[in-house]
Formats: structure tokens, C-alpha cells, sequence
């Protein structure tokens, strides 16, 4: 039987906690650190063989993350300043550099969350409190809005026998018993079928 490698993280105080995660194709696992509205949030990289290094700092909530097709790109949302940011990405190496803002939602009343990325270089990112998910073309231009009859997704991946499918999760924590009459099915999870296909997910491990 194979050992298994665990990785052991401090007890965070209340502010602080570990948000959305994903592997590089290398096998890496890539992780943010939330630090709600304070700049004290961080991304982390988790190497199979143990090494674990910060790789982002100065960041609010971390949350979707994603790679494009060709894994030159690599892109991060901070949703407290409404931002998708996108880095050049080196595989070999799993550094990051020449960090830029991709998408700027800050005219806009909700705020991005997980996203996943399609085949054609395309994101798809939840939009917290925008009752929406919105798609994004490889230059981070807003190709389409799908409304959602929940108040709060929260993110997504692509599934199914041909990863057309778009799984989307949603929340209901922080509604009134108001807002949650009119978005009854919050925290449930919904199925949209596409017409592009997602990126296969990378598992944990060494290549």
C-alpha cells in the first residue's frame, strides 16, 4: 500500500481561513488563504514532495482559481476588490509572474467567486449575490451573463461524460429569512448543460 503525504496547517484565528484549491498539470496543489476585507489573505503551493511556499501575498479572499489550455496563464480571483487577476504561469518551475488585472468588476454590486476555465481559453465565474454566472472570453471581455435563481453560486467545474456539463454550487449563509424565501433553493447544487467543454481536472501527486 502506498504512504499517504497529509499536510498539517495551524489553527487560523476567526478571521482567517483556507479557501478554494486546485493542481497545477504538474501535480502541485494550489490554495488561497482568506482574510475577508483585510489585505492579509496569501496563495499557497503544495508540492507532492512536502514543500509548501507562498507564492501570493497582499490579497483579500483568494477564491477561483485556474489555468489557461495551454498552461502559460494562470488566473486568481480576489473578491473583496471585484478582481480576476491573471500572472504568466512556468509550469517547470510553478512560479508566477507579471501579475495584471484580467477582469474589473468594481462597478458592479457583486462580487466573483470560484470559476473554472473551458476548453476555448474561456472563464466561467460564479458571481456572489449576482444571482449569475458570467463568462468571460481569453481576453477577459464578458461574453455572456446566465441568470441563476439563487441569490449566491459560489463556484464551478465542469463534469460529465463530455465535460459539458457545468456544475455550479451555491450558499445560503448570510441570507435573511426574507432573502432566502426569494432564493429557496440557495445552498443547493445546480447542473448547466454548454456547448464548449471544460478542462480535465489534474489530480495530487508526482508526474
Amino acid at each position: 500500500m502506498k504512504s499517504r503525504r497529509f499536510l498539517q496547517l495551524q489553527i487560523l484565528p476567526p478571521v482567517l481561513a483556507y479557501n478554494d484549491g486546485k493542481c497545477d498539470a504538474a501535480g502541485r496543489f494550489w490554495f488561497g488563504l482568506t482574510g475577508n476585507s483585510k489585505p492579509v489573505g496569501r496563495l499557497y503551493r503544495y508540492a507532492p514532495e512536502g514543500d509548501l511556499q507562498v507564492l501570493e501575498t497582499g490579497l483579500t479572499i483568494p477564491n477561483g482559481l485556474g489555468w489557461s489550455p495551454d498552461g502559460r496563464t494562470f488566473y486568481l480571483t480576489d473578491s473583496f476588490p471585484k478582481t480576476i487577476y491573471a500572472y504568466d504561469f512556468d509550469l517547470a518551475e510553478g512560479s508566477l509572474t507579471e501579475r495584471r488585472v484580467w477582469v474589473d468588476l468594481s462597478e458592479e454590486a457583486f462580487e466573483p467567486d470560484g470559476l473554472t476555465v473551458d476548453r476555448e481559453g474561456c472563464i466561467w465565474s460564479a458571481m456572489w449575490n449576482g444571482w449569475c454566472m458570467i463568462r468571460f472570453d481569453p481576453d477577459g471581455k464578458e461574453m455572456m451573463r446566465v441568470k441563476l435563481p439563487i441569490q449566491r453560486p459560489t463556484a464551478c467545474a465542469f463534469g460529465g461524460v463530455d465535460r459539458t456539463t457545468l456544475y455550479i454550487t451555491t450558499a445560503s449563509i448570510g441570507l435573511s429569512e426574507v432573502e432566502i424565501e426569494g432564493s429557496f433553493h440557495s445552498g443547493d447544487l445546480f447542473s448547466l448543460q454548454t456547448h464548449t467543454i471544460g478542462l480535465p481536472a489534474h489530480p495530487f501527486g508526482p508526474r
